[in-house]
């Protein structure tokens, strides 16, 4: 049973989605003044924060098994360093196939610093709005892994959601490891959108 308490911070999330969303149409064009307001109640009781994501390869194992598995991902409208945080499994847009997504967890955002293990290459810093993403598999090549360390930086609106919840098999799923403050943020989200029976059927096919 949900509490009323997550229930309260669940719609003031769907709230900041469905502004964002709308604001978001709205400033290309999408929607007039007189529509915004009308998108927004319309997104604010219609349809849901999260989506299924099937996803294959070894590249994020453990995190997500061998083979991969069926995800719940939380949806997020409009990419900045205020919803996305390091150590967030995120669905991005493939830099090299912008028809494809990758499920990589994110290592660092504007502003970091990034060092090379080889002395040859120079330190650099990553620009406003880049990220750099890496595959959790430690025991995948880089060139295996296809990740910021074969493509390099990656622009933070390339991302599309947070993973926030992996069925591997049948009996073998739950929460995501994400940045501590994303997984307190996403706790009310998880508690109601949350279908283990829908995820499974999803992962059969």
């Amino acid at each position: 049973m949900v509490s009323l308490s997550t229930w309260f911070r669940y719609i003031a999330h769907k709230l900041e989605y469905s502004v964002s969303l709308s604001w978001k149409s709205y400033k290309r064009g999408q929607l007039t003044d007189r529509e915004v307001g009308d998108a927004v109640w319309k997104n604010l009781f219609q349809g849901k924060l999260t989506y299924v994501h099937l996803n294959k390869g070894q590249e994020m194992a453990p995190t997500i098994g061998e083979k991969g598995g069926t995800l719940l991902v939380r949806k997020i409208p409009d990419v900045d360093p205020r919803r996305v945080f390091v150590g967030d499994v995120v669905v991005l847009k493939d830099p090299e196939k912008s028809e494809d997504y990758l499920v990589r967890r994110l290592a660092a955002i504007e502003g970091y610093e990034m060092v090379s293990t080889d002395e040859k290459d120079e330190p650099f810093i990553l620009e406003k709005d880049q990220c750099w993403v890496l595959a959790d598999n430690e025991n995948l090549k880089p060139k295996d892994a296809q990740d910021s360390r074969t493509f390099g930086p990656v622009p933070l609106t390339n991302i599309v959601g947070r993973v926030i919840y992996c069925l591997r098999t049948a009996v073998d799923h739950g929460p995501v490891q994400n940045s501590n403050f994303s997984m307190r943020k996403d706790s009310p989200v998880l508690e109601v959108e949350l279908d283990v029976d829908e995820m499974a059927k999803n992962h059969k096919a």
